[in-house]
């Protein structure tokens, strides 16, 4: 990766469609995110913050204009590579959790090992060492319901680093959380960030939130407004 660059995007554009109206949900987004930044994306209700952070993931490909993580142009690759290729590079983090309720908190953090060659016993050694990474060691045979919202958010951060990927992309990580479980899960994005040196990428509305990264970015209406731009008004 040249100059340790994780993340670029050049001219990124993606429009949808709804009925006959063509909506811009964003343009023109040029974005470089160096290894080892913690980068928070901000922006009112529509303004295209979760749309590029979806669109660095491969969830989303974009219209037009390129994106390239970790050295990897994006749409070069099919849809069963990104596949894998995100499972082995990217842990994302949602805002709703997106754990299983039938399975443990063990079994969701295992899940993204079984597109690996893990052994069962070397997938259930790394998950067990992500729980505790999040402090969350005794909660392993735990169900979704039985645990906390702030509980459940770091589950779904133990599932998002099992495999070691290089970079975290997390979408609104403390939306649905009270004050004291968002500390805790900005927490551990910051000593995942500053400790085990992780790219992290967050969307977040909250200002609060956004202090813990080292840089902001501010998106407004679709456009990506340039670096050292104040929050739009």
């Amino acid at each position: 990766m040249e100059n340790n660059l994780v993340i670029e995007t050049v001219d990124l554009h993606k429009e949808y469609k709804r009925d006959e109206f063509q909506v811009i949900a964003l343009q023109n987004a040029n974005l470089q995110i160096h290894k080892g930044e913690f980068v928070a994306l901000m922006g009112p209700s529509g303004s295209g913050k979760s749309t590029l952070l979806y669109l660095i993931a491969a969830i989303d490909r974009p219209s037009q204009g390129r994106v390239r993580v970790l050295g990897q142009d994006l749409q070069q690759l099919s849809d069963k590579e990104i596949a894998h290729w995100r499972n082995e590079h990217v842990g994302f983090v949602f805002q709703t959790f997106n754990l299983i309720p039938v399975l443990t908190a063990r079994e969701n953090v295992e899940l993204p090992l079984l597109l690996t060659n893990l052994s069962k016993k070397e997938r259930i050694e790394h998950a067990e060492t992500a729980l505790k990474l999040v402090a969350l060691s005794d909660r392993m045979t735990h169900y979704p319901r039985q645990l906390s919202g702030g509980q459940e958010q770091r589950v779904a951060i133990a599932r998002a680093i099992v495999t070691d990927p290089a970079l975290i992309l997390a979408d609104e990580p403390t939306g649905d959380l009270d004050a004291h479980s968002a500390q805790e899960v900005l927490t551990i994005l910051t000593k995942l960030n500053q400790e085990h040196g992780k790219t992290v990428v967050m969307v977040t509305h909250d200002p609060h939130a956004a202090r813990y990264a080292s840089k902001i970015r501010y998106l407004e209406k679709g456009e990506l407004l340039p670096e050292g731009s104040p929050p739009p008004a």
